[in-house]
């Protein structure tokens, strides 16, 4: 499945999500995603953006790391699914706000629990999502570099 339908998906199950164990699960779903999506590019991205990919990849396995894999079935892991990243430019795009809404929802999480340890869980997943948005962020200024470097050179006189 193309990675801009999966990040849909998961930004849908994460606004859709209640219960303390539900929102984990979705915000494990979102920085498994992440890490997929860095994971693709990394590998057969732009040139320019394969070392942020690698640190998107890191981060969000961290993220991942940080909150526990949750009891799924194989077939409902959203990141098993992507096949595709036609459109790097969109996805990131839509990746950071996902990652945005992470951290939104971690937040609220955060402050609605008794407990420390889920409270300290949700601060490292924050900072987790945060420098997985930031090097999402990177990625789109170095697109944009190139896509204006290519347009400057293709309008310079051959010869």
């Amino acid at each position: 499945m193309d990675a801009v339908r999966l990040i849909l998906t998961s930004r849908r199950a994460l606004a859709g999500s209640g219960g303390r164990t539900e929102i984990l699960t979705e915000v494990w779903q979102a920085q498994a995603l992440a890490q997929a999506i860095g994971s693709r590019l990394a590998v057969s991205g732009p040139p320019e953006l394969r070392g942020e990919a690698l640190g998107l990849t890191e981060l969000a396995g961290r993220g991942c790391g940080v909150l526990g894999a949750p009891d799924l079935d194989p077939g409902d892991l959203l990141a098993a699914r992507l096949t595709d990243l036609d459109d790097a430019r969109r996805a990131l795009l839509d990746l950071g706000g996902l990652l945005g809404e992470v951290g939104i929802a971690l937040v609220g999480l955060a402050c609605s629990v008794d407990d420390q340890g889920t409270y300290w869980q949700c601060m490292e997943a924050i900072d987790a999502a945060d420098e997985s948005r930031d090097r999402v962020l990177e990625m789109l200024r170095k697109l944009a570099a190139r896509e204006e470097r290519e347009e400057r050179e293709g309008a310079l006189p051959e010869r």
